[in-house]
């Protein structure tokens, strides 16, 4: 059995202010992000091309017009044109210096702007906030008694950016347990399975866990079945012989639409 490792989110600070950003790396540190810096144009676009970051924060830099430049830049880069910016302009005093002029603000495209003076600890609470909404996947539990047919889901869902394969289960009875242990959003659950089968895991899973939702999985994909899973309150049933195919829309119809999946078409 598997268990999914989180990725730590990387974030990219860049500016020229050392004590600054030493306060908002320690105390991004604490929310487990992996934290790159730089205090120029330069070495920021440096950063990037060799580093994958998850959000930015673009600071101070002089001279003025340095930071819209880079914010251009990043706009502009196929890699870091959809990535969430935070924009931390200067203090009032150095508005002259290294602020944003009122032109460029109206070009900015950021997830949210502020000026400093700002806490530390008050700027990281928010990054994270943006970061969770910008990077959260999915989360997968894959539940059958045959490894080769988890493998191979496991294989169609890990190539999709939105969905992370958390863990997989052999039985309903272990699905129940990984379910608690790992707070998935999705579970494919097969439904004829030794020690504890699909359907009456699923009963159990609604009960104790309602905010999870589970899609049946099963070669047969007969009416009785099919009913079964309906009056257990499952979001669809999926075929195994349509798996791969229709998997990865059906999570995301039922994640984040909440939509039930219609009945499968018969062979």
């Amino acid at each position: 059995m598997e268990v999914g490792k989180e990725k730590k989110s990387q974030i990219l600070i860049v500016d020229d202010e050392p004590d600054f950003v030493s306060a908002l790396r320690n105390a991004l540190k604490s929310e487990m992000c992996e934290v790159i810096t730089a205090d120029s144009k330069t070495q920021a676009q440096h950063a990037v091309k060799s580093t994958n970051p998850d959000l930015v924060i673009l600071g101070t830099l002089s001279p003025r017009g340095e930071a819209f430049s880079l914010h251009q830049w990043l706009r502009e880069s196929p890699k870091t044109k959809d990535l969430p910016i935070v924009v931390i302009d200067s203090t009032p005093e150095k508005q002259l210096i290294k602020g944003w002029r009122r032109d460029e603000a109206m070009l900015m495209d950021a997830e949210d702007y502020l000026a400093k003076p700002i806490e530390p600890g008050a700027l990281a609470a928010r990054t994270k906030t943006i970061l969770d909404r910008a990077t959260r996947r999915i989360r997968v539990l894959i539940v059958d008694d045959h490894w080769v047919v988890r493998d191979g889901l496991k294989s169609v869902l890990e190539l999709q950016t939105d969905i992370e394969v958390v863990g997989q289960a052999e039985n309903g009875k272990e699905a129940i347990k990984k379910v608690g242990e790992l707070s998935p959003d999705i579970v494919v659950m097969d439904i004829v399975m030794p020690e504890m089968n699909g359907l009456e895991a699923t009963k159990e899973l609604y009960k104790k866990y309602p905010r999870t939702r589970v899609v049946m999985l099963s070669q047969y994909d007969d009416e009785a079945n099919i009913l079964a899973s309906e009056q257990i309150g499952a979001y669809g049933f999926i075929p195994k012989r349509a798996a791969s195919s229709q998997v990865v829309n059906a999570i995301r119809a039922i994640h984040y639409v909440g939509k039930r999946l219609e009945r499968p078409s018969p062979v």
